[in-house]
């Protein structure tokens, strides 16, 4: 029985300490993904520390990816690929073919649901990027949250304003810029895709930018908004606390 115990408590203090370290530690989330969620599933279909892990057949770890409840606690996820990609300004983002992993990181509102106990509306989802001089890690990784009602307000009373361009986006005094993408799932438009090719100044340094993107309702349907700017990281305008929602 003591040994059981000691075996416990050790396997805990190993799945905990990297979770602890990610403050300190830039490459903690590449560490977590790549060398305990993805090993512990290819031995036993066991991801912990994270909640799910994804391989695709054909492609296994170079496209897959790990959706990781956030050490900080609250309605917080965050989805890693499991291949090494530095962040927003990583080209393999860019290339024919590459995953798209914001449409993979829509899938994490299940995780987001269960967190909270209730099943969300889209339109109180959002996910987002930091910019390379506004994150802690150097692992690209999606927040999943809700957003902030002031955010969410704000996009409720704006869609309509948002087109297949990119157009200016007022918020709160920092001015971004936004688009909308049609349909209730992302598919095959990839945010990061649609920056660069959207904004030339973008495109020669997407280290500089952050990306929103959120649940909206269209006139005709279901739909997405993407807000991009240069400004705090976007992942300000997410609230773990799913407050109102």
């Amino acid at each position: 029985m003591r040994e059981r115990r000691l075996v416990r408590w050790l396997l805990l203090g190993v799945l905990a300490a990297p979770m602890a370290a990610c403050g300190q530690n830039r490459d903690a989330l590449r560490e977590i993904a790549q060398e305990q969620c993805y090993p512990h599933w290819v031995a036993a279909h066991e991801p912990k520390p994270c909640e799910r892990l994804v391989l695709p057949d054909s492609t296994g770890e170079r496209d897959g990816y790990a959706v990781l409840h956030d050490r900080k606690g609250g309605a917080h996820f965050l989805l890693i690929p499991t291949r090494t990609l530095s962040g927003i300004e990583s080209p393999e983002l860019l290339a024919a073919g590459a995953p798209n992993y914001f449409a993979a990181a829509w899938t994490a509102r299940a995780e987001l649901e269960r967190s909270v106990g209730h099943a969300l509306r889209r339109e109180a989802i959002g996910m987002a990027v930091n910019a390379h001089y506004a994150r802690s890690q150097d692992q690209l990784h999606i927040h999943v949250e809700c957003l902030q009602p002031r955010v969410r307000a704000a996009l409720e009373d704006n869609a309509a304003r948002l087109s297949d361009r990119w157009t200016p986006f007022a918020l709160d005094g920092w001015d971004l810029l936004g688009l909308r993408i049609r349909g209730p799932n992302l598919g095959d438009a990839s945010p990061f895709a649609l920056l660069a090719e959207g904004l030339p100044d973008a495109k020669r340094d997407m280290g500089r930018y952050s990306l929103l993107v959120a649940g909206i309702a269209l006139a005709d349907g279901p739909g997405f908004a993407v807000l991009a700017g240069t400004g705090p990281g976007t992942e300000r305008l997410l609230d773990a606390t799913c407050a109102g929602v």
